[in-house]
């Protein structure tokens, strides 16, 4: 996935010089990840440049260099250090269109490597997509594939308006077959993808979690279960219309994701198919999450992070004879 991304970045600066990349290191070093090595090298220090440790000013910087017609990408090191920088995606990248009446969009990136699962140490492995989502005028979307990786971050890119791209880092190093010279085309931001069909419940899920609720549905298979997996990809904007399709189908459905439970992602998704799809449901839409708690130490991680056994007991409760 990381070079997936890399490839994205590159291609895409290869193709329009108003594209440019800062953030913290992800000049000569590339990256704490390497998702922009060999940048720097290719397009110039201007055009990847590293930045001071100071998430507002990176961010707002790229504010400016959006008003002006380029077309900034950001890198946020850790999912936590973007937090700093919240009074300038709130409060600016989000409103500017709407503050001027439609004729100042911002075409914008931040892309932030989030998520635990690695053994990272607090303020290394948050999930804040909640906080993304609520904010009207961010586009927010999060890969779990490597051709998603490429195709999700070239069409953020590409777009005119602010994206939040979460980057799940536990799946960074994953390995799919995949071509950096004819990569696959994928569905636009505001799709989401079966990734697994099933008759009896669908997970539905995102990011880091896709390939646990796969990995879920083998298990309830050689039970006699058969699970969808429904990956959403894009959380703003929210393809409903999959959404309520898989859970019309089925008549059960599970959300799962990484971050806290309460008021979170999965909550809203639970409300909207309770409100769409009432009458097609055999059982409340049930969730699981990560605990309600700050992030764990990283020997405690296992405990907050769902896992098959949460999943399954989850679908178990799905089902009751009377």
């Amino acid at each position: 996935m990381v070079q997936a991304l890399n490839r994205a970045l590159r291609d895409a600066m290869r193709e329009d010089d108003t594209v440019y990349v800062l953030g913290e290191d992800v000049g000569s070093l590339g990256g704490v990840f390497r998702v922009t090595d060999g940048l720097a090298a290719e397009f110039g220090a201007d055009r990847c440049a590293d930045t001071p440790l100071a998430e507002a000013g990176i961010l707002g910087t790229a504010v400016g260099m959006a008003m002006y017609g380029l077309r900034p990408v950001v890198e946020m090191q850790f999912d936590a250090f973007a937090h700093p920088a919240f009074e300038q995606l709130v409060g600016h990248v989000a409103k500017m269109r709407n503050r001027t009446a439609g004729r100042l969009p911002l075409p914008l990136v931040v892309r932030i490597p989030y998520g635990g699962g690695v053994g990272g140490v607090e303020h290394h492995s948050d999930s804040s997509e909640a906080y993304y989502a609520h904010t009207p005028g961010l586009h927010v979307a999060t890969p779990a594939t490597v051709a998603d990786a490429y195709g999700l971050l070239r069409a953020a890119i590409a777009g005119d308006d602010p994206v939040v791209l979460l980057e799940p880092k536990r799946l960074y190093w994953g390995r799919e077959p995949w071509s950096p010279d004819e990569p696959v085309p994928v569905p636009p931001l505001g799709r989401a993808v079966l990734r697994r069909p099933g008759r009896s419940a669908v997970l539905i899920t995102y990011g880091p979690c896709v390939p646990l609720c796969l990995e879920a549905a083998r298990v309830a298979a050689e039970r006699g279960i058969d699970l969808a997996v429904l990956d959403l990809r894009t959380l703003v904007p929210l393809d409903d219309d999959a959404l309520c399709a898989a859970v019309r189908a089925t008549g059960r459905a599970v959300v799962v994701h990484e971050s806290s439970g309460f008021a979170g992602v999965g909550a809203e998704l639970a409300a909207r198919l309770t409100e769409r799809c009432f009458y097609h449901l055999e059982a409340p839409v049930l969730r699981v999450t990560g605990l309600d708690i700050p992030y764990p130490p990283p020997l405690l991680e296992h405990h907050h992070l769902p896992d098959v056994d949460r999943v399954l007991d989850a679908v178990e409760r799905l089902h009751w004879d009377d």
